[in-house]
């Protein structure tokens, strides 16, 4: 089934008709080609958990015009907000990592300047590359049928980062020198729902020794991702991948 987004002022649980133009018709009626009497599943953009399916009634030439068939109300997402701050890594590796974690779960996606970060992004690039992230993201949240579309933020500087997540419940940090898996294990579990959790990825070369000093001095706590060394592109899927299976295992 495919999942779109709309503003929530489109949904009408009165007359139960949602009517949907631009990019998203042309979507279903020209690249999907659906049919009337197919169903769609809806979000709203402004994070209401429930979803929304409808039933298509008519197509015209300039929208498809839907009607409600049923509300599923326990949603589709991760009972605590992961935010992702995500040292930016070169070429277009930053497109991915949206992407999947996105899919994965992840509430928002803060792109980190740190010392070893390769790609340095001033006002100008930064407003273009939001604009594409941003894109990625919503497209991924379709693709997954998240209940809400995760927010890319703007960059932040690594200090401002750190202390952006200290209203965090849980901050955490991969790190070669963390302690053994069991340490990582404990701090896994004793995350609970509800608790928002906030991960720290370094750029290709990682952190710098006194990034890591100033994020465990601000309470971020350093874990290990097993006895290999991960990609930038690699590690914060893992570490989402685990709270997911913590989270979700009940």
């Amino acid at each position: 089934m495919f999942h779109f987004f709309v503003d929530s002022a489109q949904i009408s649980l009165d007359s139960k008709v949602l009517e949907i133009d631009g990019s998203d018709y042309n979507h279903i009626a020209n690249v999907l080609r659906m049919k009337v009497g197919e169903e769609i599943s809806v979000s709203t953009r402004d994070g209401d958990p429930r979803e929304y399916r409808y039933g298509i009634e008519e197509i015209t030439e300039d929208k498809v015009i839907c009607k409600l068939r049923f509300i599923k109300e326990d949603g589709v997402e991760l009972p605590s907000k992961i935010y992702l701050f995500q040292g930016l890594p070169k070429a277009d590796k930053m497109e991915l990592i949206i992407q999947k974690a996105v899919e994965l779960g992840a509430y928002a996606v803060i792109p980190v300047s740190t010392k070893r970060a390769i790609v340095r992004l001033d006002e100008k690039k930064a407003a273009k590359k939001i604009e594409r992230w941003q894109a990625i993201s919503e497209s991924a949240a379709k693709q997954s049928k998240r209940g809400i579309i995760p927010e890319v933020m703007m960059p932040m500087t690594y200090k401002n980062a750190i202390q952006y997540a200290q209203n965090l419940d849980i901050k955490l940090i991969p790190y070669e020198m963390a302690k053994d898996m069991s340490h990582t294990r404990q701090l896994i579990d004793s995350i609970e729902p509800g608790k928002s959790v906030g991960i720290f990825i370094g750029p290709e070369g990682g952190f710098d020794d006194a990034e890591i000093q100033y994020a465990m001095e601000n309470g971020v706590e350093p874990v290990t991702l097993g006895k290999r060394i991960l990609r930038t592109e690699t590690a914060g899927f893992t570490i989402i991948s685990w709270l997911m299976y913590h989270l979700e295992r009940d």
